[in-house]
């Protein structure tokens, strides 16, 4: 495909995004030139839809990137408004998304809007497709993601009557875009040596600048012993996670209580270890060793100002940190597969980890109460004992 010049980021961050029903937008003038008619209309339900999930900074997140995909290829590709979009305009950007203009794919993630002058301007360097190096592949995790957020946003737009019916539930060949699996794929998580690299980098941390990093070191203990998401740390609208959370039942227990996928309310009990964990936390902010019933104190503090991070970004950030860290070390003792391996995992492999590792030991029931899961059926996905199993019948068969 000959490049096409990029566009504009459509839609700025959490944080700084306006409120679409109280400031709607009167012009596309600053995002893009010549566009459809109904542009503007298009425009302002995605605003409204993307607006509705701010509750989730995860969700946000993943509704904006493929809104703001399929707008542009919408507006910029096939010229078309949003409600003159058929089943095969679907299909045709599901090829696009699949194999876009090398001029609209960077090699890093910048940001989306700059400060100028008192405005929020688009950055000049953001690309709507980030590709870390080689040739740009796109998982099929990603395409089920697109029809999922596009299904839903068209749902969305028939109940504001902007369109009449949903082109991606009319699709008959979906199937030809997703494969099937025979069985569940293996759980993205660190290996026993890794997970051990990666909490010994964060106590290294934390022995060095307890100021800093013993914060560090109990966001680690959070996202293994408790399966926390990373959505489940920071404040958001919905959610804000405070160490008044943590609370002691009748019987002695401690539970935390947090709220997650699905605006879903849990309870996660706290094990011993964790519960060390939050005594020599809170010890280091010059807190006593555990919370009084309803403290409002935020669970992740900042280290500058007040109040709890509100950013996903920002935790992303603190546990790569230690990733890099047990990377090198890694490397520098040999263990080079391992090393390499870790230097692609992500924050959400630890939650996978500590799943992955009680679910040997605990009753499964009590695993799938804990990480939030609807289902046993989710939580058998991280019992590979069956799998490891397979492969040992199949070790020494013969060929000759």
């Amino acid at each position: 495909m000959k490049d096409i010049k990029c566009p504009a980021a459509f839609f700025d961050t959490l944080e700084e995004m306006p409120n679409p029903f109280k400031n709607p937008v009167n012009s596309l003038e600053h995002l893009i030139e010549g566009a459809p008619a109904d542009a503007l209309r298009d425009y302002q339900y995605a605003s409204e839809f993307i607006y509705s999930y701010r509750g989730s900074p995860d969700t946000f997140s993943t509704y904006r990137r493929e809104i703001e995909h399929f707008l542009h290829w919408c507006w910029l590709i096939a010229n078309k408004s949003v409600n003159q979009i058929l089943r095969e305009d679907v299909e045709a950007y599901v090829d696009f998304a699949r194999q876009p203009p090398a001029a609209w794919i960077g090699k890093k993630n910048v940001a989306r809007f700059l400060e100028r002058n008192g405005a929020r301007v688009p950055n000049k360097d953001w690309r709507p497709y980030v590709n870390n190096g080689g040739e740009y592949v796109v998982s099929q995790a990603a395409i089920q993601s697109l029809f999922s957020v596009l299904s839903s946003y068209f749902n969305f737009l028939i109940q504001e009557n902007y369109i009449s019916a949903n082109p991606v539930s009319q699709m008959r060949q979906k199937s030809k875009f997703l494969r099937k699996q025979q069985s569940q794929g293996k759980i993205r998580r660190l290996s026993p040596l890794q997970w051990e690299f990666v909490i010994d980098a964060a106590d290294y941390l934390a022995k060095q600048d307890p100021a800093t990093h013993e914060r560090t070191l109990f966001i680690l203990h959070a996202l293994y012993a408790m399966y926390l998401r990373i959505s489940e740390l920071v404040e958001t609208p919905r959610w804000q996670p405070q160490m008044g959370h943590f609370q002691l039942d009748q019987e002695g227990n401690w539970w935390f209580v947090t709220v997650g996928k699905g605006n879903k309310e849990r309870e996660i009990s706290v094990s011993d270890a964790m519960l060390g964990a939050l005594k020599r936390y809170r010890l280091s902010r010059g807190l006593p060793p555990l919370p009084a019933p309803g403290e409002a104190s935020p669970l992740i503090h900042k280290t500058r100002g007040k109040g709890g991070i509100t950013s996903t970004r920002q935790i992303r950030g603190i546990v790569q940190t230690c990733f890099d860290l047990a990377t090198e070390k890694m490397r520098k003792e040999g263990f080079m597969e391992d090393a390499e391996r870790l230097s692609t995992a992500t924050v959400h492999w630890l939650r996978h980890t500590g799943i992955s590792d009680d679910v040997k030991h605990r009753p499964r029931e009590h695993v799938r109460d804990d990480a939030g899961h609807g289902s046993s059926a989710i939580t058998d996905r991280y019992i590979d004992v069956e799998r490891a199993e397979r492969h040992a019948t199949a070790r020494h068969k013969i060929i000759r």
